[in-house]
């Protein structure tokens, strides 16, 4: 595996953990108790670590590669990058449960969710751009 989409991956992975603990699970908790269904959650919190774990690295794994594909060299396109594919990503899933599920209660939660998810993507870009280092 090429050096620069194992770095990607790893740094990825930890920024989609620590960013997601910070946005969804600080910044967003109690909005998203308040607005959307519950029922869905495992009970008390308990999270599946190992889940969460692999959840996180081939996400940051699908990012790097789209960066490297990309031709994302300076940290701008990977804003942007992550921008464009966390907003198509968050929007297809989202209206996705819209269409079946009642998890948001109501469309502008699910829209206030696709703008922060897209942040949160454009963000993680911006840091694996910056933390894979030059090619040589």
């Amino acid at each position: 595996m090429n050096m620069k989409i194992l770095r990607g991956t790893i740094f990825g992975g930890i920024a989609f953990f620590l960013l997601g603990w910070l946005i969804y699970g600080i910044l967003m908790m109690d909005f998203s108790m308040a607005n959307t269904n519950q029922c869905l959650n495992n009970p008390n919190g308990e999270m599946i670590w190992w889940a969460i774990i692999v959840s996180n690295l081939l996400s940051a794994f699908l990012l790097t590669l789209v960066l490297k594909w990309s031709g994302a060299k300076v940290t701008l396109d990977g804003l942007k990058t992550g921008a464009i594919f966390g907003f198509l990503f968050a929007l297809s899933i989202d209206l996705g449960y819209w269409s079946m599920t009642t998890m948001f209660k109501s469309f502008g939660v699910l829209l206030i969710d696709v703008v922060v998810t897209t942040i949160f993507w454009a963000l993680i870009g911006l840091i694996i751009v910056l933390l894979w280092g030059k090619e040589k």
